[in-house]
């Protein structure tokens, strides 16, 4: 084994055990829920026993994770700098767990349209927290009142809008891989004329 299987083998065991005892779970409980013995369970969190990938694969589930993320080596890239979109006005941060995952701040200084027929629909799932000011957001024909330190979270096939109310306000907008794809469909298809989330 080289030093760097030896690293990972031993992030492996720390990390069963610690998402074993952030569920508040015994070894006897998670070897029931994973069908190892208690015994073999203790040696593979202490280094005692060899790594097998069936029981990887068997600890992964009962956990409530993937083998992949049990085994992903730690990253060095910690911090994410941002990419500078200028001719949107906004700064997007790729989030590297997930790559289908963009997170983007964005300034608004114009209310949401009002006009039903501006708003956009597309598959996929985002979130906003407002930094800063009062955010709009128009959701099919439901109107919400965003206040600093507030998030909203809303499926994208119903039809919805963002704009700031009585001054600019500092958003947070979180998308899924649909719904960046249907963003930026949106804005080639508008040809970008004005930055939006």
């Amino acid at each position: 084994m080289t030093q760097d299987d030896d690293e990972l083998d031993s992030l492996v065991r720390k990390r069963i055990r610690a998402l074993r005892v952030a569920q508040g779970w015994s070894l006897e409980e998670l070897a029931g829920r994973a069908r190892l013995s208690q015994s073999t369970l203790s040696r593979i969190e202490n280094g005692q026993r060899r790594l097998a990938l069936d029981s990887l694969v068997t600890l992964a589930r009962a956990l409530g994770t993937t083998l992949d993320q049990l085994v992903e080596t730690a990253s060095d890239d910690v911090v994410i700098g941002p990419v500078i979109d200028s001719a949107h006005g906004m700064m997007r941060w790729p989030v590297k767990s997930d790559p289908g995952v963009t997170v983007v701040r964005q300034r608004m200084t114009e209310p949401p349209p009002d006009n039903p027929s501006r708003m956009r629909a597309h598959p996929g799932r985002e979130w906003l927290v407002v930094l800063s000011g009062t955010a709009i957001l128009m959701l099919g024909h439901r109107r919400f009142r965003i206040e600093t330190n507030q998030a909203a979270e809303f499926p994208t096939m119903l039809p919805h809008a963002i704009g700031a109310e009585g001054g600019p306000c500092d958003i947070l907008g979180i998308f899924d891989r649909d719904a960046r794809r249907g963003h930026q469909r949106g804005d080639n298809e508008r040809g970008a004329s004005r930055p939006s989330l």
